[in-house]
């Protein structure tokens, strides 16, 4: 399928207390994207640690999510796992709980095959009937869909697309020609938003959007319109913000910009570490640059 997301979504951090999950904090944060033109709102994807949350937690948070949302914007839960059985549990909950869409990553250390994938995403989508868009970062999984593999897949109903994080533009290009009219084609790396957009990328999954929403989705809107020039001069302006948002582990850097940005985002959590001072002052002065403090 095709036309589900165009635009900018965000990659949502998940803000934590005590208790687990802030709510109220997370809530703001919503209204901040909101607020700035965002198109979609990923939850529980990997900026949001998920791997360290509870189920209860998750299940908290995405009901919260969809009820603060009340329509406003679209809602993606990430409800990938490297059991299929469990990732399958997840989308039909997503699913029940009022999602637009699931966001389902490719399984992580179990290392499958190219066949393994296909019957992953085979049984996530055949279990729901919302959008499912799969996710490839494979210097994070071991695992990369190949493009022929994604063209297969792409041929599954309610396959939405593909957030590509792999960082080979001459893989991307190549799944980009061979998924072309069957599904769409997601930027997963703020460094290659906009040459993923001019091959035909139909939206970005940004974790920098976090900080930057208007800029961002000014971004994408100059790419659609055929504003080039504009669409080269804003991503040249995003780019210091998307090189500090990645001196170290997304989302150690994002979390504190937001910290920086006035928002209660709180620490990354164990194993995760806080930012560097050095890394500090860096992501602080490209926030100041963008004018956002």
């Amino acid at each position: 399928m095709t036309g589900f997301l165009k635009g900018s979504a965000t990659a949502m951090i998940t803000p934590f207390n005590e208790t687990g999950v802030d709510l109220e904090a997370f809530g703001k944060m919503m209204e901040y994207q909101i607020a700035g033109g965002t198109d979609a709102l990923v939850v529980l994807g990997t900026t949001g640690e998920p791997s360290v949350m509870t189920d209860e937690d998750k299940q908290t948070l995405m009901r919260y999510a969809v009820e603060k949302a009340a329509g406003r914007i679209k809602i993606i839960f990430g409800t990938g796992s490297n059991c299929t059985a469990h990732a399958v549990k997840a989308s039909v909950l997503a699913e029940k709980l009022g999602a637009d869409g699931v966001l389902a990553v490719t399984p992580y250390y179990n290392k499958c095959t190219q066949q393994g994938l296909y019957e992953y995403y085979e049984a996530i989508a055949g279990a729901i009937k919302i959008p499912v868009i799969c996710y490839n970062v494979p210097a994070r999984t071991g695992v990369n869909i190949l493009p022929e593999t994604m063209a297969r897949i792409a041929q599954i109903p309610n396959i939405a697309g593909i957030k590509e994080a792999s960082g080979n533009m001459a893989q991307v290009l190549e799944t980009a020609r061979l998924i072309r009219g069957k599904c769409d084609l997601y930027s997963g790396e703020d460094a290659l938003n906009l040459p993923i957009l001019c091959a035909g990328g139909t939206a970005v999954i940004s974790v920098i959007s976090n900080l930057a929403p208007k800029q961002v989705k000014a971004m994408t809107t100059a790419v659609a319109a055929g504003n080039l020039d504009e669409a080269i001069a804003l991503h040249d302006k995003l780019l210091p913000l998307t090189k500090a948002c990645f001196t170290e582990v997304n989302p150690i850097p994002v979390k504190e910009g937001m910290n920086l940005l006035g928002f209660r985002a709180g620490a990354p959590v164990a194993p995760l570490t806080r930012l560097e001072p050095a890394h500090r002052e860096q992501l602080a002065s490209a926030l100041k640059e963008l004018g956002l403090i």
